[in-house]
């Protein structure tokens, strides 16, 4: 076995693989930029070097800055994770042209995969089911289109050279070519530098199905099972399971022996995932192969028992593969979802900043965090705005689901906005319970997993943190008389008594962009709360007997008894009922300006923090509403920034590579003049 590895990536995955080599007694070597100088695969490797700036391009991209590293230290392997250099035929090469190992499969393997269209056919000429279409040389239009109407029709193009979502049209009628194919060849050109497409069927309401695959250098080849990906939005996976529950064992069967079918067609060493589209028939097709490790290999794990890391080291270092097919076992259901640095009721526009409080649940049997980063540690603009994977097992799918809703009504994050509240809809969706989910579901029906922003808070989430914070401040009350020198003061009594208001009490909390006034009287438990409905009628609440013990909040409702549990009540106020959650901020917290909306109508501020990519204005100009002044980058996306409205632009701000801060006054409006009176 190795002695010493390089981990030429970072966040999760590197401290996932930095855990299976310590358990191995591996020594770890941690490359990092330096916006990672404090990151926690760079505190829990056995030693880290730098290997230049923040963006990938200066830093993990660098093959030759990892490969130089490793040389220095004496790794006798590097373990690329995903993503980056993972699957970049030429960095494999070149590490194993300096005597160290690659650990991952060969070289000439990934080149069969770098082209759709060359891996389709290569698929297809070893028996593996593909989807109908056409993948030949010819990009004449004309000549595209006819085959186009041979394939029949609805039909997909795709860009040949691509991922992401990105190149890929939908075709419905005959018609609609011609404009679609120019459409897709023109993204494809301006993402991948190469404009060549290919046509294939398109299954209606897919589901997206991959099997994870595994070979050695001694001619073995087997899979570990399948993990159903039907979940997505955009292309992107939210929600990873294993077994699926489409699959009948037949089913199963076929499209395992598919999958090695795959792997042994292009000789095919370590770990990698054959990817399948499955129509509502039944019929399977082959996508494409990951020729790495896939972000969800640990749903995979968690059902078989078994450390594909480890299986990874053993293979790089020439050993067969540890179990033969009939060896393998499933054991209960895995389901993974991935908590994100990002703001779904705003496009899930990635975030970033420090994470001020971040708890997870706690590991257990039944519970497992994968996560790179721990409070106080900063999501930042350059990579990935991964917190964690959460994997959730247990002994059949019910089960896992409940515990993956336990396990999400247990996770806080303060910071940068986060997808919580998004996925614990997810997993309580009917589409999810009963297993029906297709792979464009979610991008159909968005409106019934992420809230308006205009839908009303909940009355009885927002009565349990109103009562929360009377509880607290009173205990508050009661702690500072206990430590005053006069405890018996009449000032000490906590039941909110104000000269000539009794004990009414008035808060004030933030939520989104509205601010909530509520007003209550009584104090240790029983109280009258007055809240204004929808209309700006006010109601009055009568809450009796209510408690907070640690983080558990118990009252009466009227005659209904209710139970809470409140995750924060230092920095924001939190509270969950078990399916939902409500975050406020108290009134000393929310900072509400008059006025702020017409501030911001002169001014084009940065939405996150991001590099300027382009400018498109100059003080003088005259710009209309909605037109785009600035585009940034942040999170690996472009955004447009757009003026507010019509007008002349005052100052332009920054310019084309500038790092600017969120909320940071980019472009600005001059201001109207309002006439005279």
């Amino acid at each position: 076995m190795f002695e010493k590895i390089l981990i030429a990536n970072r966040g999760e995955i590197a401290c996932r693989v930095i855990r299976s080599c310590r358990e191995l007694g591996i020594r770890t070597v941690a490359v990092y930029s330096e916006a990672d100088a404090g990151a926690q695969h760079v505190r829990q490797a056995d030693e880290a070097h730098c290997i230049g700036g923040p963006q990938p391009a200066d830093s993990y991209l660098r093959g030759e800055a990892i490969i130089e590293v490793a040389r220095q230290t004496g790794a006798q392997a590097i373990h690329p994770g995903y993503g980056f250099l993972s699957e970049n035929a030429d960095f494999a090469d070149a590490v194993e042209a300096a005597g160290i190992a690659f650990i991952g499969p060969k070289a000439a393997s990934m080149r069969k995969m770098g082209s759709k269209a060359g891996a389709k056919e290569l698929m297809q000429a070893a028996g593996v089911p593909v989807v109908p279409g056409y993948t030949g040389e010819s990009q004449d239009p004309a000549h595209l289109h006819a085959e186009a109407d041979k394939v029949g029709y609805p039909l997909m193009i795709k860009a040949a050279h691509g991922g992401g979502g990105k190149g890929m049209r939908i075709v419905r009628a005959s018609g609609e070519f011609p404009a679609l194919l120019e459409s897709c060849q023109r993204e494809a050109k301006n993402a991948f530098g190469r404009d060549r497409v290919l046509l294939e069927r398109y299954v209606e309401k897919p589901r997206h199905i991959e099997i994870q695959v595994f070979g050695d250098t001694h001619g073995n080849a087997i899979h570990l099972g399948e993990r159903e990906c039907s979940a997505q939005r955009r292309y992107q996976k939210v929600l990873e399971e294993s077994p699926s529950q489409f699959l009948t064992p037949e089913m199963r069967a076929a499209m395992g022996a598919a999958a090695v079918q795959a792997a042994r067609a292009i000789d095919y060493v370590n770990a990698g995932t054959v990817e399948f589209i499955v129509g509502r028939d039944g019929h399977f097709y082959f996508m494409e192969i990951n020729t790495r490790l896939q972000v969800e290999h640990p749903v995979t794990e968690c059902v078989t028992g078994l450390d594909l890391v480890a299986w990874q080291l053993q293979v790089a270092v020439g050993q067969p593969l540890p179990l033969a097919q009939d060896q393998i076992r499933s054991h209960g259901h895995a389901i993974e979802v991935r908590l994100y640095a990002e703001d779904p009721e705003a496009g899930f526009l990635p975030g970033s900043g420090k994470l001020e409080r971040l708890r997870l649940p706690t590991a257990s049997e039944h519970v497992r965090i994968d996560s790179g980063v721990v409070e106080g540690d900063t999501v930042t603009i350059f990579y990935d705005p991964m917190i964690a994977k959460l994997i959730v097992h247990d002994i059949d799918r019910p089960r896992a689901l409940a515990r993956l809703r336990a396990a999400l009504s247990q996770c806080e994050v303060t910071g940068p906005k986060s997808n919580i509240e998004f996925l614990e809809r997810l997993a309580r969706h009917p589409a999810v319970v009963d297993a029906s989910i297709d792979t464009g579901y979610l991008d159909r029906h968005l409106d019934e997993f992420v809230p308006a922003a205009e839908a009303g808070i909940d009355t009885d989430l927002l009565l349990a943190a109103t009562v929360a914070r009377l509880l607290t401040q009173e205990h508050d009350t009661r702690a500072r008389a206990a430590g005053s020198g006069d405890p018996t003061s009449p000032w000490a009594i906590a039941d909110g008594w104000r000269l000539g208001h009794g004990s009414r009490r008035s808060l004030a909390f933030g939520h989104r962009d509205q601010r909530i006034e509520v007003h209550a009287s009584g104090s240790d438990g029983d109280y009258h709360v007055e809240l204004a409905d929808a209309t700006g009628a006010s109601n009055v609440h009568e809450i009796s007997g209510a408690r907070l013990h640690d983080n558990h909040l118990s009252l009466r409702i009227g005659h209904r008894a209710r139970a809470f549990t409140v995750l924060d009540r230092e920095v924001n106020l939190l509270v969950h009922d078990g399916e939902r959650r409500l975050r406020l901020q108290p009134l000393a917290m929310y900072r509400h300006e008059q006025g702020a909306a017409g501030a911001g109508a002169d001014n084009v501020v940065a939405p996150m923090p991001g590099r300027v990519v382009v400018v498109k204005a100059t003080a003088g100009d005259t710009v209309e509403v909605g037109q785009e002044v600035m585009v940034i980058e942040a999170m690996k996306m472009e955004l447009s920034l757009k003026a507010p409205r019509a007008g002349t632009i005052a100052e332009v701000r920054a310019v084309a590579g500038d790092f600017v801060e969120a909320d940071a006054v980019l472009v600005a409006l001059a201001q109207v003049e309002s006439e005279p009176a």
